[in-house]
């Protein structure tokens, strides 16, 4: 009895440690999603992501839509999920990764940055495509995503569909390569209706 105490106490440290680390946030439970506000998304698809099989196969996931439809809610609670079954995990915008392993001064502690990004077994990568990058933005992107290619994956929400992404990350080179590993193995899922959060405000 004593030593399953123990072993659920460490169980219940270590999930506070995972959840710290993720930087998750607040968050609406998926069982509050109203399924029925979108037009246009896969239910079934989305809601079988939970059995995490994506992060078993290291395929990534990317949600495809305007804004106030869920994107982020959904990506968060697939992170949840994952942290709950004992996987690490990071939350971060496009726009704070980039940022931040743009100002790295050396290349050591560029590549101290990078392992940040790429040790979680899941990095939610949040709102690709709300700001435009520059050259070393979408060189640094591709950076993160070779690394993680086939090994780690990446729950990535974006409002631009993939053939604008050229617009996103202007003048950089590695765009079509870009979204070749990132595509390579990976479940897309488009969401297409009014924004939930404008209704709300109305």
């Amino acid at each position: 009895t004593l030593l399953a105490c123990e072993a659920d106490e460490r169980q219940k440290r270590s999930l506070l440690r995972r959840l710290h680390s993720a930087r998750r946030g607040a968050y609406k439970p998926i069982a509050d999603f109203d399924w029925s506000w979108p037009t246009k998304i896969d239910r079934d698809g989305i809601e079988d992501l939970f059995h995490l099989g994506f992060v078993e196969e290291a395929a990534n996931i990317v949600l495809i839509g305007g804004n106030g439809l869920g994107k982020t809610t959904i990506a968060v609670n697939l992170m949840h999920r994952a942290l709950l079954a004992g996987h690490t995990a990071l939350r971060v915008t496009a726009s704070e990764m980039l940022n931040d392993l743009a100002t790295q001064d050396s290349a050591q502690a560029l590549a101290r940055r990078l392992r940040r990004y790429c040790r979680p077994t899941v990095l939610m990568l949040d709102e690709v495509g709300y700001l435009a990058f520059g050259t070393r933005h979408g060189d640094l992107l591709f950076e993160v995503v070779s690394r993680r290619h086939q090994n780690k994956p990446i729950v990535l929400t974006t409002n631009r569909v993939f053939k604008e992404w050229k617009e996103v990350f202007s003048n950089s080179s590695c765009v079509t390569a870009l979204v070749d590993r990132l595509t390579h193995r990976a479940e897309i899922y488009r969401i297409e209706g009014e924004s939930y959060r404008e209704k709300e405000a109305k």
